[in-house]
């Protein structure tokens, strides 16, 4: 599996208190449905486009988390490519989005980017506290790794006009939950801010 380069050197120099997370928009799209995705993906990989450049430059680290599709010794470079020249129009979101050189890039086998991916680990060395999911879909891909992240204490916030599903009432419904389950900030990429904060403890839920 692709990993992250979480070591403490590297990591180090990028520490943030946020991080910008890019679910499952390096693909090819060829996956039942898939071609039914790819202009709403499209739309909200604009926005991200937009998003990761305000990012950069408040060194805010980019993290790409994709599914493997079974295909375990996939590397970076090998993934990217093959989604490149599959010449589709999934490839434009591919060029939209490259992951730069000091971007961390890992792959995953399930819907979470925590299961099974040494994404919490990273957090951790970043010293990040709150996560800004992007990505596709929503209520799938989106919502499981929101979960995961709640349930590890990270702060949330999704970009309702970086997120996608081919269906946009998916979308809308993933969102509502994200705002009124997990507190998560929810708005166009516009509004994202990249305060520096120290993490402070969340109140534990009610049942």
């Amino acid at each position: 599996m692709a990993g992250a380069d979480t070591t403490t050197v590297g990591t180090l120099r990028r520490r943030h208190s946020y991080a910008l997370i890019v679910l499952d928009l390096i693909s090819d799209f060829s996956f039942p449905q898939g071609d039914r995705l790819i202009r709403p993906a499209l739309a909200a990989a604009r926005n991200i486009a937009l998003l990761r450049e305000r990012a950069r430059q408040r060194r805010v680290p980019c993290i790409y988390v994709n599914d493997n599709r079974g295909h375990w010794n996939t590397d970076r470079d090998e993934h990217i490519r093959s989604c490149l020249d599959s010449q589709t129009a999934a490839s434009r979101i591919v060029e939209l989005l490259l992951p730069a050189a000091d971007d961390f890039f890992m792959m995953k086998p399930r819907h979470s980017g925590f299961f099974a991916t040494p994404l919490h680990t990273l957090l951790n060395q970043l010293a990040v506290h709150t996560v800004i999911l992007t990505g596709v879909t929503t209520h799938q891909c989106v919502l499981f790794t929101a979960v995961d992240a709640y349930m590890r204490d990270f702060d949330l916030v999704i970009p309702s006009d970086c997120v996608a599903s081919a269906a946009s009432s998916d979308s809308k419904r993933a969102l509502s939950l994200f705002a009124s389950s997990m507190n998560a900030r929810i708005g166009p990429q516009r509004t994202v801010r990249f305060e520096r904060k120290s993490r402070k403890p969340r109140k534990t839920a009610a049942p």
